[in-house]
């Protein structure tokens, strides 16, 4: 009956593992981001640094609140130590010792001791570090989350341009495969040459690559997107924008226009985290020179005995207590304090170098990022003009080469041209998705808060 039990568990288990695996997904783009910013396997680890950082917080605020500490130990002097005393104590002769034997066998002591920190000025660093600490984890969970839309972005554009590439070439391969169809019954009839049909059919194999070549891109462009999200990659996601209107959505050249916020870039936010570590580690190297002062309180209580009898109610236990403040005053520490102090400085001056490069590198970064978005607009434009006149020219040319005005080879041209300018329209749309989203990383347009 128990092996019953356990063979229909896992069968559950595997049915939900199965039913986990085989989970059907539909998003739009920004259903997708959403998606990924929750599920995402760094967006999560993220997170969790920044509940580690709020622990960090609460460690070294803790370490200035009262600290309890209780103590119990017990000791059998199996073989008790021997002092000796003069013997003129007992009566004795002048130099001669007696042998004396101090104390019980056994002795048991408890205790508690109650501190509190008084003053200290590293403590006081260190709830401000801890608090830098947290602004610095949620800064970089921030990072991360754009990072993943600019991610999650980048994969549904390349599973759309599979698809489309892939809708294209099967439908050049079928209107090729009419050309050759009737190219070869003119062939066979006598009014053209057997090379007309070779030339189309060149095309078509170079033709039969390419597809084969995007269904392949496809399967691993939807793996991409599913990692992207942070779910199986065997599962089925459905897309469903186009790639036609995302492009359309994604072209706003007055987005070039807004105002420039470099305090804005996380990049920089992270820089200026840097800099305000080091800013508080030169604190907390001045602040080592400063005495700190801790109250205590002590109580503890102590029973004697040659034999373990500690929980009768006949044993007496002796009780003692103390209060008192410790003061620590540095005075000297030939120079030691002063090195670190130094290097602390010196650490310093190199972050706020740092910082400034870092406003430097983010405005090259925005300028660059702008300039990209506004070329990727501009090839777009007029690869879409392209591809109307190649498709005009291919019309024309298989017209003619169906009426005997043109060769085989012009017609075979016009097709590798369209082809190329078909290819590289697609491919011009996605670009101006991906480098919308490269411009709106750095900008930090989408304002992506952590969420603990």
């Amino acid at each position: 009956m128990n092996k019953i039990f356990i063979l229909l568990g896992f069968a559950m288990l595997s049915s939900v593992g199965m039913a986990q695996q085989n989970q059907k997904y539909n998003f739009t783009l920004e259903q997708a981001i959403d998606f990924a910013l929750d599920s995402n396997y760094t967006a999560i680890n993220a997170r969790r640094d920044i509940a580690i950082a709020i622990k960090k917080k609460w460690e070294t605020t803790a370490g200035g609140l009262p600290q309890l500490d209780a103590n119990i130990s017990y000791q059998n002097n199996l073989k008790q130590p021997t002092t000796l005393l003069p013997g003129e104590i007992a009566g004795g002769e002048a130099g001669s010792f007696v042998p004396i034997v101090f104390g019980t066998k056994q002795n048991t002591t408890l205790g508690a001791t109650l501190t509190q920190l008084i003053f200290d000025g590293s403590y006081l660093v260190g709830l401000q570090a801890a608090k830098t600490f947290l602004d610095y984890s949620e800064n970089a969970e921030e990072k991360t989350q754009l990072e993943v839309r600019r991610g999650v972005i980048n994969a549904y554009g390349s599973v759309l341009l599979s698809k489309e590439l892939i809708e294209i070439f099967e439908l050049n391969k079928t209107n090729l495969e009419k050309n050759i169809f009737e190219t070869r019954a003119f062939y066979e009839n006598g009014f053209t040459e057997e090379e007309s049909v070779e030339q189309l059919e060149i095309t078509l194999i170079n033709l039969e690559t390419q597809l084969k070549n995007s269904e392949r891109t496809l399967i691993i462009a939807k793996q991409m997107f599913n990692l992207a999200l942070g779910i199986d990659v065997e599962n089925e996601v459905v897309l469903l924008d186009n790639l036609t209107s995302l492009t359309q959505q994604n072209i706003s050249l007055e987005f070039l226009e807004e105002n420039i916020k470099i305090e804005n870039n996380i990049d920089y936010k992270i820089a200026n985290n840097f800099t305000e570590q080091q800013i508080l580690k030169l604190k907390l190297e001045k602040s080592y020179s400063i005495p700190n002062l801790i109250a205590f309180v002590n109580y503890g209580t102590q029973a004697n005995s040659d034999d373990f009898n500690f929980f009768n109610n006949d044993q007496k236990w002796y009780q003692s207590s103390i209060v008192g403040i410790s003061m620590n005053i540095p005075i000297l520490s030939s120079g030691l304090r002063n090195a670190k102090t130094q290097q602390a400085r010196i650490a310093l001056e190199q972050s706020e170098t740092n910082l400034t490069e870092a406003y430097q590198k983010v405005l090259l970064e925005i300028n660059t990022a702008k300039n990209n978005y506004r070329f990727a607009v501009e090839i777009y434009n007029n690869n879409k003009k392209n591809l109307d006149l190649s498709e005009r020219v291919e019309r024309k040319n298989e017209i003619k080469f169906l009426e005997g005005l043109a060769t085989s080879f012009d017609l075979r041209t016009a097709q590798i041209q369209l082809y190329t300018a078909q290819q590289n329209y697609f491919e011009a749309m996605l670009r101006v998705i991906t480098t919308k989203a490269d411009l709106e990383t750095v900008l930090n347009t989408p304002q992506l808060k952590a969420t603990n």
